[in-house]
């Protein structure tokens, strides 16, 4: 294994090099504001990596790349006299700390359950510090839209706001879908945008009451629509047809074949 401390300095080093005056131009011209895309981009990419496999070498590229985003905003922040990633370290070791004192402290033994209830009382108290008042306060509104409203969800579900079961979120939905149904004749598209946000939320709920991440299940269900539909393409191109002249009566045959055969159906 390298030496943490050394090949964290060289990092510091060259992220210093290329912002100094005869340093990448490219580099020299970035503030904040443009380089936050590229730390979301790479999150996602790490995730991804993880989502593989997980595929080590990629992920170990992709966590260099996310470390050299948290560098390059504590170098920007250095420059303005703000911070350093020396600050950045030191903060999020001591919020560790403090977020485990059954580890760190003479706190009580916790299962999981009990951490999550402790994480949650704590962020609480430092949201309060903060001056962040309100159950729905400081979760990020750059947050994917599903990750967000599971958070607003989850934080109202702890005062009480909540449906009892995931029965009930099913009978919501349903009425959402009739709802948006209603404005269909209308051809209203801000009313019709309205109902299908709301369902996008009902969904959100029902994934949380049934202990599922709504990211993941949407992620997944992509990757089977994108498995399938590549499948339905191939099946096409053996009888020497492209889908857009297939038909839709064609390609949906070919889909159910798909799905029979995943299955393992005859």
């Amino acid at each position: 294994m390298a030496d943490a401390a050394a090949s964290l300095v060289r990092l510091l080093d060259i992220m210093a090099r290329l912002r100094a005056p005869d340093g990448c131009p490219w580099d020299q011209a970035q503030d904040f504001a443009t380089i936050a895309p590229y730390t979301i981009e790479e999150a996602y990419e790490v995730a991804d990596a993880i989502a593989r496999g997980p595929d080590f070498p990629q992920l170990m590229d992709e966590l260099g790349d996310l470390l050299f985003q948290v560098v390059y905003h504590a170098q920007m922040a250095s420059e303005a006299g703000r911070f350093g990633f020396a600050e950045v370290a030191t903060v999020i070791a001591d919020k560790m700390i403090r977020r485990h004192p059954h580890v760190f402290g003479e706190a009580a033994a916790r299962d999981v359950a009990a951490q999550n209830s402790a994480w949650e009382v704590q962020k609480e108290a430092e949201r309060a510090a903060r001056a962040e008042i309100g159950t729905l306060a400081g979760v990020p509104a750059t947050l994917p839209a599903l990750t967000r409203g599971l958070k607003l969800a989850r934080r109202a579900a702890r005062v009480g706001f909540d449906w009892p079961d995931p029965g009930a979120v099913l009978d919501k939905l349903e009425e959402e879908a009739a709802e948006l149904r209603a404005e269909l004749p209308a051809m209203d598209k801000a009313r019709q945008a309205d109902e299908v946000g709301d369902l996008f939320f009902v969904l959100v709920n029902l994934a949380r009451k049934l202990d599922l991440d709504p990211e993941t299940c949407l992620r997944d269900a992509n990757a089977k629509f994108e498995r399938r539909f590549n499948a339905v393409e191939k099946a096409l191109a053996a009888e020497g047809k492209a889908p857009a002249d297939a038909g839709l009566e064609a390609m949906e045959a070919a889909w159910q074949a798909v799905k029979r055969q995943e299955r393992g159906e005859a």
